[in-house]
């Protein structure tokens, strides 16, 4: 069994849908991060970066303690290592695989975050014109970077559909909403499409739609509260002896 720390957003959704992908058994830690959740010290103790997605195996290969892994990239890539699945270990497709995982990790998540930020953020914190600008413009140029990569190939990493397309899909999913059209990009499309109908793709993205947003039914201090926990984070303080 594995339980997964979760959420319902594009990181989360990545382990779900390799989870669904491969037939694993799990079980959905939910871990309500507008409330503040993944702040606990339970939680931490999991992942120090206070952010989720978080794995924890209990039948980790080779047997013994249930091993826990935290960040997106790292839990697909142990997932992938368990199943022997989805990431080929050839030497050259394996590391088409890395080079592009981490390019999500580095580039495609990151920048579609900032992306959605600021175009929610409206102008509640003054005038965010340069940065949706900014934002928008980068998201459209990694759009493109997927685009030119899939004319000549069905999947990011070759022919076959590895945990580069698993990782890479559901920053996509938004894309009406980073103010993108994926018309433009007739590749990448032909992509998102056939990714889409994948059923456990599906069964993955459904994780957790349940879950739902409670904010604006909230009283107006924890709403204060919520957005001074969630905005303009700094250190915590180290543990005390």
């Amino acid at each position: 069994m594995i339980d997964v720390y979760y959420w319902p957003t594009p990181n989360g959704k990545k382990v779900t849908i390799f989870l669904e992908e491969a037939g694993l058994e799990y079980k959905i830690i939910p871990l309500n991060i507008g409330r503040g959740d993944q702040f606990s010290e339970s939680f931490l103790r999991l992942n120090p970066n206070h952010r989720m997605p978080v794995i924890v195996d209990h039948e980790p290969p080779g047997g013994g303690e249930p091993i826990s892994v935290f960040e997106s990239a790292a839990i697909l890539f142990y997932l992938a290592e368990k199943t022997r699945k989805f990431w080929p270990q050839a030497l050259r497709p394996k590391y088409e695989v890395v080079q592009w995982v981490i390019w999500q990790a580095a580039n495609q998540g990151p920048k579609l975050g900032e992306n959605g930020h600021f175009r929610r953020l409206g102008d509640k914190q003054g005038d965010q014109s340069y940065a949706v600008r900014r934002f928008t413009d980068e998201a459209n140029r990694l759009y493109g970077v997927l685009n030119n990569r899939l004319y000549d190939r069905p999947y990011i990493a070759g022919d076959e559909y590895t945990i580069a397309d698993i990782i890479s899909f559901p920053w996509t999913v938004g894309w009406e909403a980073q103010g993108q059209d994926i018309n433009e990009f007739k590749y990448f499309k032909r992509w998102f499409d056939a990714v889409s109908a994948r059923p456990a793709v599906q069964r993955g993205l459904a994780v957790g739609k349940d879950f739902g947003a409670d904010s604006g039914d909230l009283p107006p201090e924890e709403q204060e509260r919520r957005a001074k926990l969630l905005f303009n984070q700094r250190a915590l303080p180290a543990p005390t002896a």
